[in-house]
């Protein structure tokens, strides 16, 4: 496991190169935190366009010994609720023990000229922890073309609490490493070993 104070110090530093209202995430996830080391996390800032408007959305995940951290930061327009623009921060502390799913994606250009450790164009990290579900229905049937019987329906529960996609063109190199050490030490510690995956690594 990294050492406290340096892991510490690189998430609030990563918060603020993020640029994005970093005294008001910071001070969110570090309550959040609290006392505890950090042993591995993720910041990652996502811009959308909304007709006119320009939206960015932040997310931050820490990893701790016994806890796995998610925070989100919006920026909203100023609206029927408010006379000037605003912005909502929310803070989720999951235990290690409650996390059930650990999903990593690679997408890779040219797989038949793949060289190990090559950095993937692309990552999806999806991670269930049971607080939001996603269920897929359609019709049973029973192989026979021909059979016309109501066989009832069919269908599969996935967990989906929280799908970030990182990509190496729109959030560069580093960001897409940091996010495979994150997979790893999170997927390390929910299987009950000890990690020692460093941010950034």
């Amino acid at each position: 496991m990294a050492k406290t104070g340096t892991t510490t110090q690189g998430l609030r530093e990563a918060i603020e190169r993020s640029g994005y209202y970093p005294a008001l995430v910071a001070e969110a996830v570090e309550a959040a935190v609290g006392g505890e080391p950090v042993a591995s996390y993720l910041v990652h800032q996502e811009t959308t366009f909304d007709s006119n408007e320009v939206r960015r959305h932040v997310t931050v995940l820490v990893l701790t010994g016994t806890r796995f951290l998610v925070s989100h930061t919006d920026e909203q327009p100023a609206d029927g609720t408010s006379p000037s623009p605003y912005a909502t921060t929310s803070t989720e502390s999951v235990k290690l023990e409650r996390i059930s799913s650990v999903v990593l994606s690679r997408v890779v250009a040219n797989p038949e000229s793949y060289t190990p450790g090559t950095l993937p164009r692309e990552v999806v990290l999806t991670i269930g922890w049971g607080a939001v579900s996603r269920i897929d229905m359609e019709p049973a049937t029973c192989g026979d073309p021909n059979c016309e019987a109501d066989h009832g329906y069919t269908g599969s529960t996935t967990a989906d609490d929280l799908s970030l996609r990182v990509s190496e063109a729109g959030d560069g190199p580093d960001t897409v490493r940091q996010t495979l050490a994150f997979a790893q030490a999170l997927s390390e510690a929910t299987a009950g070993t000890s990690s020692r995956v460093g941010p950034g690594r």
